[in-house]
């Protein structure tokens, strides 16, 4: 509990000093965009190398313990466009079920693991590592302004805002509601920290 507050804190910190690049980020990513408006070819030919992938929202809603049926399909024309060895899971919830399910489905796919969570580079950088390939060419995708993409602009990795992403409240309503406020909390706060900026 002590360690999640911190990153909340470290979030919020970190957010501030990088509010005009979040900012941006918010106001020219699509409202519609989920990771079936990303074009793994166009990604490669913008210099992308490698992708590391949240989970909750960007795959499947919250909870879910594999991708959905688009979302991996999506994924198979990533793995053709990059190989497998350079797509990557980075989610601060890297269940034994989930490995489980990629250690089946895209064996060469990894998740990012013993490593500080997101807001912190550190998953970034080791994804970077284990790539062989320039930070700057990693594209973060993830559905949180002060989790992934703050993470992605402390890393020098290229941030992807998922602004329309997966969630079951059928599935599960408590954690779909808390999420769904908590990513408002946030556009609020990047609204806010740069009224002046505006």
């Amino acid at each position: 509990m002590v360690g999640t507050f911190t990153r909340i804190l470290a979030g919020f910190s970190l957010g501030f000093r990088h509010r005009i690049a979040l900012r941006r980020l918010f106001d020219t990513t699509p409202p519609e965009t989920t990771i079936l408006t990303l074009d793994p070819e166009v990604l490669r030919s913008s210099g992308i190398q490698a992708l590391a992938l949240d989970f909750d929202g960007v795959l499947a809603g919250h909870g879910f313990p594999a991708p959905l049926p688009e979302a991996v399909a999506w994924m198979k024309r990533c793995e053709a466009v990059f190989g497998g060895d350079k797509v990557f899971i980075l989610s601060n919830k890297p269940t034994e079920g989930r490995k489980s399910w990629f250690a089946e489905q895209f064996p060469d796919l990894r998740f990012i693991s013993g490593v500080r969570k997101k807001p912190y580079p550190d998953g970034l950088d080791k994804t970077a590592e284990l790539a062989g390939v320039p930070v700057s060419s990693i594209l973060m995708v993830d559905d949180r302004l002060l989790t992934g993409c703050l993470a992605a602009l402390l890393a020098g990795a290229r941030p992807c805002y998922i602004r329309n992403p997966y969630a079951s409240f059928q599935h599960r309503p408590v954690a779909e509601l808390f999420f769904r406020l908590l990513r408002m909390g946030e556009r609020l706060f990047v609204r806010v920290i740069t009224l002046n900026l505006s």
